[in-house]
């Protein structure tokens, strides 16, 4: 089975025979390898056995996908445009290889996961760092993007974002799950005083969250099961959470972080919640893989692995 467009099929089905799957393969191997004396001594074969190959690809295709010569090797646009549809083939066809065999548990092969900027840099980084520690055998490509990642259009195997998804034709599992708190640093707070009420934020500088067009600016509370809208205005707002942290550190206003964002700081002091009293929507983290009728064990051994490491920030 192979993706085209989000859908599985079968080789016969996706129009690919015995032997272009292996010029697939050895395209693949000849780009990872960097160039064709390198791919030659991992197939055990002959850098001219190489070129030959890659020629006859080329041949079949009707373009050219590298810029070759006698020193170097590039892949020019379509090159590269090619390889990384070449890569998921190659990749589905090896993981249903596995699955299909008694290798089928192994944790191995290349992981694909994408995050938001913050998140990802202050938890999901880490958490990566000791998952390959346990799975040695597991290369990860790590993409951060606040753009909002598609497993599908961005080739990954786990994207994870917060809240779910629109598309319904993908697998979604809550990893993690935080209140939305209100914060600022001390030095803010000592020079404009703290908010004492919701309200009282209409007369504060608040820093803002944009996503898309849209500017975040109605903040929800909670009180006594009543819930109310607060439309906040201030000088600043971004499309970067990181940038809306940084502007915090740096006492430019009040801003609604999600607390997973915070616990160091909320820990040392260095930024401090106000009106707790008051509750604020919680936000999820979800993992999205592509609705395949098998996950690869190395995408099962990570959602469980992250599941098991992260913990729900919830401040007291």
């Amino acid at each position: 089975m192979v993706r085209i467009k989000g859908e599985e099929l079968p080789l016969e089905k996706a129009g690919i025979v015995a032997d272009e799957v292996a010029e697939l393969q050895l395209f693949v191997q000849i780009v990872k390898a960097g160039n064709l004396s390198a791919a030659a001594r991992a197939r055990n074969s002959s850098p001219a056995a190489m070129s030959r190959g890659l020629s006859a690809l080329e041949s079949r295709l009707g373009v050219r996908l590298v810029t070759r010569t006698s020193r170097s090797f590039e892949l020019n646009e379509e090159g590269q445009l090619f390889y990384e549809r070449c890569a998921r083939i190659v990749a589905d066809i090896a993981e249903a290889e596995a699955e299909a065999s008694s290798k089928g548990d192994v944790v191995k092969g290349m992981l694909r996961i994408g995050a938001p900027m913050e998140l990802g840099r202050r938890l999901i980084a880490p958490l990566i760092t000791d998952f390959t520690q346990k799975f040695p055998d597991v290369q990860v490509h790590l993409t951060l993007s606040d753009a909002g990642l598609d497993v599908i259009d961005d080739g990954l195997d786990v994207a994870l974002r917060v809240g779910l998804p629109a598309d319904s034709g993908v697998i979604a599992k809550k990893i993690l799950s935080a209140k939305r708190i209100v914060c600022a640093s001390p030095t803010y707070f000592k020079k404009h005083g703290v908010p004492a009420k919701p309200s009282d934020l209409l007369q504060h500088d608040c820093i803002r969250l944009v996503r898309g067009r849209h500017v975040m600016d109605t903040w929800i509370f909670q009180d006594q099961g009543k819930r109310f809208e607060v439309i906040v205005n201030g000088t600043l707002c971004t499309t970067s959470g990181e940038v809306v942290h940084d502007w915090v550190r740096a006492s430019q206003g009040i801003a609604l972080k999600a607390a997973w964002d915070l616990q160091p700081e909320l820990a040392a002091g260095t930024i401090v919640q106000c009106l707790s009293e008051f509750w604020c929507d919680e936000i999820d983290l979800f993992a999205i893989c592509a609705n395949r009728q098998h996950l690869s064990p190395r995408i099962r051994a990570f959602l469980d692995f992250v599941a098991k490491k992260l913990t729900i920030f919830v401040p007291k």
